[in-house]
């Protein structure tokens, strides 16, 4: 009976509460009338069954906070959120603001079940005798009435927000069941600590953390008297006390709090006194929400677009979007700090922002460093600030990254192509001082090349019936010419016809094996957007096709790493506000070439820093670096491409609102700099590769690169069989039995019969399972061989004696070796 008797007790607060709130909602005068008190007892037992009636379960689901994006060493990039709010535990807010938030709100909170009789007695008599209009809402109710808001907002019901905080009798009667059941499954700590989280604070800051930081640039146990009172005042109205808009109402709010924490005997005479005559100081801490307030905003909009991508996050777009702005995440960055800062402050330096062309065309730089053997994007930078309208020196596009990721789409690549069929080259058995055949070429006769240059079958080869005319734009050298000096000296038609002999589909294989694709659709290079078939050798062999610096400097990565290829990737790790690891893609790493090919391939991109076309440009106290300039059709883009064991770093230097290429870079002026006539990959991009290399490397061990090893030194060479003297036929025999494809070439003169075999070029060792070209006797009348157009080739072939072997050459394809 004691407790049926509480009960209609505490029955009779609620509905005494609901009177007072009538007249606080200012419905008495619109006839919502609550029964007299001569009917009260009918009332309190009419009251008891409709109180009885209603849901007493009230969920509250996660509240919705800001998510951090850190660099590498914790230092924060951004804070996306849809709400600025942040979690902290009571033992993390200062007690002063505690008993300042209790104390204006609602300074019996530890005394009553949820529901303030005294509170509600006296606003009633309050609002009664006509005085200031009075609310008797305790916090335990303000916690209810916010949290049914938010629940409603995050599940995207409006009507259901609004009902949350309708002025309606219906309504608080539900808060009221709402409030007294709370009280029964939490703590009175715990619902306080609810409140601080939840309550909104002004300046789109939600919870007291976020307010502490907001306002003040200190977290909420640091905040002292007069800062935990301000926020204290300001929960009633936050736009019409913000103390940033509206410093004198803030100030007068403040001391009414710092009076009523007086009265309350919360605070001493000293304290208090001291207080109230201290000036409102405001130390504003912006929450980065926005990508445009970081101090790195191309690699958080970078970072932004990975995670909407990424399926540990969600299983669409917006579902990410939502978890990323509202779930509270932790996300561990790559980014380098001291590495970006070299980065972008030599990008900024040797292309200054807003740089043009005499005819107005900007002139764009960016670079990205990528850490070999793991796929760590460390830095990206380029000689813009981030804006989303667009004017000179200003753009929201990120030229490093691939168009998905907020890119443009990339840049033609040029010369930084030939990595790759050297890497095909040294991989098919090639070894590294083989000789190859660069045909004449000049800007006004260029070499020509047919589908006849290439193995059969090979899709990716010159159209049948078309030609492709090649020019050298950096190496004039002819003839023969090494693999070597080839490469560092950037010679087209040299390399034109190695990837001919080679296939060119096999080079793109390698290409995409490497991890190079295009970055505006991320498809192969060398094939057509829309049909997906293949265009022809161009953007294989010199890189006509557009690729992002990130994904050129991975690919240049996989080599400085020994042949491991790991995709790029911007994040370390994902941590949820409980503190548990999302899943990140698996798999990212993954053997691509053995070891001794890609030492291979660095050997002879170090002749390009050596002695080449990257010459100069060697790195401080003599440490190892490798790498190839880029430079496409009449200097519209240029680069440079190189690494060391710990780094690799890709440059571009080019025109990045040019999109058909129909402007050539020359005679530039970069800062107090002149560069005279065309710009190569050399000129601009190079010497910047080196300042960003030195920085970002200082401090790094000094290593040196891996041994090729003798077969890729010497390729995988196997002895040709005597055939001298035999018949054609039984020759093409022999040939054919050690695995050789034999092709009968010219005749020339000899002092054996004619017809029969003089000899094979080459003439004792060739590649396995290449071809040999089988020599034949025209008799003693002098007869030079007629030249062919070669493909890859090597040394002019000399008259031969019986028995003669010639010299070695580098054979390829089904053209003759000569």
């Amino acid at each position: 009976m004691q407790e049926r008797g509480t009960y209609y007790k505490n029955v009779m607060s609620l509905l005494g509460a609901l009177v007072a709130t009538s007249v606080v909602l200012g419905l008495l005068g619109a006839g919502l009338m609550m029964p007299s008190v001569a009917a009260m007892g009918a009332a309190a037992r009419k009251g008891v069954s409709i109180f009885d009636s209603l849901p007493g379960e009230f969920t509250q689901n996660p509240l919705s906070q800001q998510s951090r994006i850190l660099a590498s060493d914790g230092s924060l990039i951004a804070t996306p959120y849809d709400e600025n709010r942040i979690i902290v535990p009571l033992a993390q807010i200062a007690p002063v603001m505690r008993q300042a938030q209790i104390a204006i709100e609602d300074s019996r909170f530890y005394e009553h079940g949820g529901v303030d009789p005294q509170g509600v007695g006296r606003a009633l008599l309050s609002n009664l005798r006509g005085g200031s209009t009075q609310g008797a809402s305790t916090l335990t109710q303000q916690y209810v009435k916010i949290t049914l808001q938010e629940n409603a907002l995050r599940n995207q019901n409006t009507k259901a927000a609004q009902a949350a905080t309708a002025r309606s009798y219906t309504r608080k009667l539900q808060e009221l069941k709402y409030a007294v059941t709370l009280e029964k499954t939490l703590t009175k700590d715990q619902i306080l600590q609810g409140y601080l989280n939840l309550v909104y604070y002004g300046g789109q800051a939600y919870g007291v953390e976020a307010a502490a930081r907001h306002f003040f640039g200190v977290k909420a146990s640091q905040l002292n008297l007069p800062q935990a009172a301000t926020l204290a005042g300001l929960v009633q109205a936050p736009s019409a006390t913000d103390p940033i808009r509206s410093p004198a109402k803030a100030l007068t709010r403040r001391n009414v709090v710092l009076d009523r924490m007086h009265t309350l005997k919360l605070i001493t005479d000293a304290a208090w006194q001291s207080a109230r005559k201290s000036k409102m100081v405001i130390h504003t801490l912006p929450a980065q929400n926005s990508c445009a307030l970081s101090p790195y905003p191309y690699f958080c909009n970078y970072i932004k677009e990975w995670l909407l991508q990424l399926p540990a996050l969600g299983a669409t777009r917006a579902e990410r979007s939502q978890r990323i702005n509202q779930g509270g995440l932790t996300i561990q960055t790559t980014l380098n700090p001291r590495i970006q800062a070299a980065t972008q402050e030599e990008i900024n330096a040797k292309i200054p922002p807003g740089s043009q062309m005499s005819n107005g065309v900007a002139i764009g730089g960016a670079a990205a460093v990528i850490e070999p053997g793991t796929g760590k994007v460390l830095a990206i930078a380029q000689n813009t600030t981030y804006a989303i309208k667009g004017s000179p020196g200003r753009t929201s596009v990120n030229w490093a990254v691939d168009a998905k990721y907020g890119g443009s789409g990339g840049f033609a690549f040029g010369s930084t192509a030939k990595m790759f069929a050297v890497a095909t080259a040294l991989q098919s058995g090639m070894p590294i001082d083989s000789i190859i055949y660069a045909r004449p070429a000049d800007a006004t006769h260029p070499a020509i090349f047919t589908n006849g240059d290439y193995p059969p079958g090979d899709k990716c080869a010159v159209y049948p019936g078309t030609t492709w005319p090649v020019r050298n734009d950096e190496g004039t050298r002819v003839g023969p010419i090494s693999l070597t000096d080839a490469t560092a000296f950037s010679v087209n038609t040299a390399f034109a016809g190695l990837v001919a002999s080679l296939g060119a589909c096999k080079v793109r294989d390698m290409m995409t094996n490497l991890g190079l694709h295009r970055g505006n659709d991320g498809k192969p290079i060398g094939t057509d957007p829309k049909s997906g078939t293949n265009t022809g050798p161009s953007a294989i062999t010199l890189g006509s096709d557009s690729v992002a610096p990130v994904t050129l400097a991975s690919a240049y990565a996989t080599i400085a790493s020994g042949g491991i290829y790991c995709a790029p990737s911007p994040v370390l790790t994902i941590t949820t506000s409980d503190k548990k690891l999302l899943p990140l893609p698996k798999g990212q790493c993954r053997k691509a070439l053995e070891p001794t090919v890609a030492n291979g391939v660095t050997q002879i991109l170090k002749a390009v820093i050596a002695r080449g076309t990257g010459a100069g440009n060697d790195l401080a106290g003599g440490r190892p670096a490798a790498g190839k300039t880029g430079t496409t059709d009449s200097s519209k883009q240029s680069w440079f491409v190189g690494f060391t064991p710990q780094l690799a770093t890709a440059v571009w230097v080019g025109t990045p609102d040019n999109p058909h290429d129909s402007v050539s870079m020359q005679n530039l002026q970069l800062g107090n700099t002149f560069y005279p006539g065309p710009i190569f990959g050399a000129t601009v991009a190079a010497p910047t590769w080196k300042l960003i290399m030195d920085r970002a490397s200082a401090g790094m061990p000094v290593l040196d690169f891996g041994n090729p090893g003798s077969q890729v030194q010497s390729g995988d060479m196997v002895q040709i069989p005597s055939v001298t003297g035999m018949t054609v036929s039984l020759a093409t025999a022999a040939l054919a039995a050690a695995a050789f494809n034999p092709v009968v070439g010219n005749a020339v003169a000899s002092s054996l019969p004619v017809g029969q075999v003089v000899g094979t070029q080459p003439g004792a060792q060739a590649l396995r399972g290449t071809t040999v070209m089988i020599l034949t006797s025209a008799g003693n009348a002098p007869s030079q061989p007629t030249p062919a157009t070669p493909a890859t080739i090597t040394q002019p072939t000399p008259a031969a004696t019986p028995g003669t072997r010639l010299p070695r050459c580098r054979p390829g394809g089904p053209t003759p070796c000569r």
